[in-house]
């Protein structure tokens, strides 16, 4: 199992994503990636309490339900830190990783991609008005990336509901070469998902597909872009 991460501040001033990994022996892993919102430095708070609560929580198993909780217990540690002045939120990737077994869980617009063989196989949904455009047949996928609701979250965590509607899925992974990619919008909006694929296959090792991956992001953004995270596992099985 090998992994790779970075975080960038892009053009802004400050960096309002997260990103955090622990591991339990050689084939066990949690990873999160989360996008703080609130601005005024909250967002940044929101992203940390939320990474921070799920990977310190992990017990090391691979378990849906549990990791459904640690995402519940995330949104309520977001809650605690709100103040009347900022009313923080954040949205998150996590995946855990034991030996074949896969589990995840987002809420938001930050995004898991997982891939076998060098084929990207499955990609979390966002919640957000943009992604319901797509379900009402309004725009095609590929024009979620510069819709005009493109920044409408519908779910995050710090929001008023409680518990909050998080979405989960689990993959007992067949024998093969996997990789799972965690990322913020601030990622996914420049890079497209068969250039993920491209890159994937050219790669020698995650960080290599993230230094990839990157020069493309780095071609696109406008001065003033957002922050951008992403996290890379590969796996063998």
């Amino acid at each position: 199992m090998q992994t790779a991460s970075y975080t960038d501040t892009g053009g802004r001033p400050g960096n309002e994503d997260a990103t955090r990994q622990v591991r339990r022996g050689e084939d066990a892993l949690c990873m999160v990636v989360a996008d703080g919102l609130g601005g005024h430095g909250g967002g940044a708070l929101a992203s940390a309490a939320a990474a921070d609560t799920i990977c310190n929580g992990w017990d090391g198993a691979a378990s849906p339900d549990g990791l459904k909780e640690l995402v519940q217990e995330a949104h309520r540690a977001v809650r605690a830190i709100q103040t009347p002045a900022c009313a923080m939120k954040s949205t998150v990737a996590a995946l855990e990783l034991v030996g074949n077994r896969a589990v995840w869980a987002h809420v938001g617009d930050s995004r898991l991609y997982r891939f076998q063989d060098g084929k990207l196989v499955f990609q979390t949904r966002d919640h957000s008005a943009s992604q319901i455009a797509v379900a009402m047949g309004d725009i095609t996928v590929d024009q979620i990336r510069f819709h005009e609701d493109r920044n409408r979250v519908l779910r995050a965590l710090g929001q008023a509901d409680d518990p909050l509607n998080v979405e989960t899925g689990e993959q007992t992974l067949p024998p093969g070469r996997h990789a799972f990619l965690l990322c913020s919008d601030g990622f996914w909006e420049y890079v497209l998902e068969k250039e993920m694929a491209v890159d994937l296959k050219a790669a020698a090792d995650p960080l290599d597909w993230l230094v990839r991956m990157r020069a493309r992001l780095s071609a696109r953004t406008p001065e003033d872009n957002d922050n951008n995270t992403a996290a890379a596992v590969w796996t063998e099985v």
